[in-house]
C-alpha cells in the first residue's frame, strides 16, 4: 500500500510554492566578510535610511512580503543614526556596526539556499527628440491604461499618435535590452544625455527571450549571457524582431532629473551594492550579504549589498540582480554574470529574534 500510494503520489506531484525559510547564522558563516570593503555598502544603506526618514516610528519599513514582518521604522532608524556618524571609507568601523547591529539569517526556499544572480546595468543608447533618419524606434511613455496592450501591438503602432513618444533611438535591440535593465542613458544628436527610467508596465507575462533561445539551441547553456543574446539579436535581426514578439511584457519610461538611475526604493542605485529582489519574499531596504559564484568561470562575488529594486524576471526567495553601474565595465561586468549562491539577510536584533521566534511556532 505504500509503494502503490507512492507512485500515485508521484503522478499528481507539483514542486511545492515558494516560501521563504530563514536560518540564525552568525558573521564567522559569512565567506569572505573580512575580506570586503564593508563600507562601500554605507552610501545605499543611508540612502534607504533617506527613505525611511519621512516614515512614522510605527510604520512598517516595506510593504510585508508574504505577512512577515521585517519590523517598523522605528526599529531600524537607530541603526541609520548610528550609520550616519560613521567615519567614511572606514571598513573596519562598517564591520564591527554590522557586527554589533544586525544578526544574519540565511535565506533559503524551502530550505535550499541556492539561487541565481544575475546582473543589471544602466545601457547607453543613441537617441532624438523627433523621430527621423535612424531613430525610428519609440520610448512610451506610461499611456493612461497601460494594460491595454501587449508588446506586439504596441510595435505594430496601438500607441502612436497619442503623444507618448519620450524618445526615438536607433536599435530595436538596444530599446529591448532598455526595458530589461530597466533604466539607461539616452546620448542626444548634439552629445546631450538624457537619464530615462522605468515608469511602470503593462502587466502582461514576462517571458524571457534567453530562455527560448536556449530551448531552441541557437545559444548553448555555457554561453547564455545578455551578451551572447544580444550578439544573437544584431546578427538575426527579423528572428530577433520575432522573438522579441514572443515576450508580451512592455515597460515605460519617463525621464529622470538629477542623480540615477533609481530604484524601486526611489532612491539613486550605487553600483556593485545595490540588488534587485522578489519583493515578494523581501522587503526593500535589508542589507544582504551576497555569496555567489559564476556559472561559467571561478569568479566570486562576495559583498555586502542593500535590496533596492525589483524586476520582472527577479521572481523567488533566493533571487538576486546586482546593479553594476554605467559605462563599458558595468556593461561587461553585468552581461557577464550568471551566478549560483545564497545571500544572508542582516536583520536589527529585535526583528531577527521575531522571526525567528515565530517560524519556531
Amino acid at each position: 500500500m505504500l509503494l502503490a500510494g507512492g507512485l500515485a503520489g508521484w503522478w499528481f506531484w507539483s514542486p511545492p510554492q515558494p516560501h521563504l525559510t530563514l536560518t540564525r547564522a552568525s558573521f564567522s558563516d559569512l565567506v569572505g566578510w573580512r575580506d570586503d570593503r564593508v563600507s562601500a555598502a554605507i552610501l545605499p544603506f543611508l540612502r534607504t535610511c533617506l527613505a525611511l526618514s519621512g516614515k512614522a516610528d510605527t510604520a512598517a519599513t516595506d510593504a510585508r512580503p508574504n505577512g512577515l514582518d521585517f519590523g517598523y521604522v522605528g526599529e531600524w532608524r537607530p541603526l541609520c543614526h548610528r550609520a550616519a556618524g560613521l567615519p567614511p571609507h572606514d571598513d573596519a568601523a562598517a564591520r564591527q556596526f554590522f557586527e554589533t547591529a544586525t544578526i544574519p539569517l540565511l535565506a533559503a526556499n524551502n530550505g535550499a539556499p541556492e539561487g541565481l544572480f544575475t546582473g543589471y546595468f544602466e545601457i547607453t543608447l543613441n537617441g532624438a527628440r523627433q523621430r527621423s533618419g535612424v531613430f525610428q524606434t519609440p520610448l512610451y511613455r506610461r499611456p493612461p491604461e497601460p494594460g491595454r496592450f501587449n508588446r506586439g501591438e504596441i510595435e505594430d503602432g496601438a500607441l502612436a499618435g497619442q503623444g507618448l513618444e519620450l524618445l526615438w533611438v536607433d536599435s530595436p535591440v538596444d530599446a529591448f535590452f532598455l526595458e530589461i535593465q530597466g533604466s539607461g542613458l539616452v546620448r542626444l544628436p548634439k552629445g546631450q544625455i538624457v537619464r530615462v527610467g522605468y515608469d511602470g508596465a503593462n502587466g502582461k507575462t514576462y517571458v524571457p527571450v534567453g530562455r527560448l533561445l536556449l530551448d531552441r539551441r541557437e545559444i548553448p547553456r555555457e554561453q547564455l549571457t545578455m551578451q551572447a543574446i544580444h550578439v544573437w539579436m544584431e546578427a538575426h535581426p527579423k528572428e530577433g524582431a520575432a522573438l522579441r514578439r514572443e515576450n508580451p511584457s512592455y515597460v515605460f519610461f519617463r525621464e529622470l532629473k538629477g542623480e540615477g538611475p533609481l530604484g524601486a526604493e526611489q532612491v539613486p542605485l550605487t553600483p556593485e551594492r545595490s540588488l534587485a529582489v522578489d519583493r515578494r519574499f523581501l522587503p526593500l531596504g535589508v542589507p544582504l550579504w551576497l555569496d555567489a559564484r559564476q556559472r561559467f568561470g571561478n569568479d566570486e562575488i562576495r559583498r555586502l549589498v542593500i535590496a533596492q529594486d525589483t524586476g520582472g524576471a527577479i521572481r523567488g526567495p533566493v533571487r538576486g540582480d546586482l546593479f553594476w553601474g554605467n559605462g563599458d565595465h558595468a556593461a561587461a561586468g553585468a552581461g557577464a554574470m550568471n551566478a549560483r549562491g545564497h545571500y544572508y539577510l542582516l536583520l536589527p536584533h529585535s526583528v531577527a529574534e521575531r522571526l525567528l521566534g515565530n517560524a519556531a511556532h
